[in-house]
């Protein structure tokens, strides 16, 4: 049965994908007692396609790479209700790291975070607010616009 983060997901609109799979030599997620740290999470939909190509600030808009941070964070959801089986045992979102997909001089990362920054504050209510690291990098797998990896508090 649902918890009450996964019923407002759902009231959202919101479905939770299938986990991607590791696809080199690490983990998904690391449980340390109880902290969660997941691996960063590309802008894939839940048909496993990549929602947003290209770096920002050379052809990709900073709304389109909102809406890649939010498929991003929607993947983080995933793999927390794996290592979970249930989002309600989410204490507290730690701390989000964001890597876009940049262009030289292209300043407006924190922007482009949002978009995931405010699924978890939406998932969450306060528990969702959290510590936060952009940084604007040359390349990500798969010609990604984002990546976004997380910590978090967990029971």
């Amino acid at each position: 049965m649902a918890g009450t983060v996964e019923k407002k997901l759902a009231d959202l609109g919101i479905k939770l994908p299938t986990p991607a799979a590791p696809v080199a030599n690490y983990v998904p997620f690391v449980r340390t007692g109880k902290l969660l740290i997941i691996s960063g999470q590309l802008c894939f939909d839940v048909e496993g396609k990549i929602v947003v190509t290209g770096q920002l600030g050379a052809g990709v808009s900073i709304e389109d790479g909102a809406k890649a941070a939010h498929a991003c964070a929607v993947n983080l959801l995933a793999q927390l209700k794996s290592a979970l089986g249930d989002l309600d045992k989410v204490a507290r979102v730690v701390r989000l790291g964001g890597f876009i997909n940049s262009a030289p001089g292209f300043a407006d990362g924190p922007k482009v975070m949002n978009g995931a920054s405010d699924l978890m504050v939406t998932a969450f209510g306060d528990k969702g607010r959290h510590a936060r690291t952009t940084i604007g990098v040359s390349a990500l797998p798969l010609n990604a616009a984002v990546e976004v990896e997380g910590a978090f508090e967990v029971t």
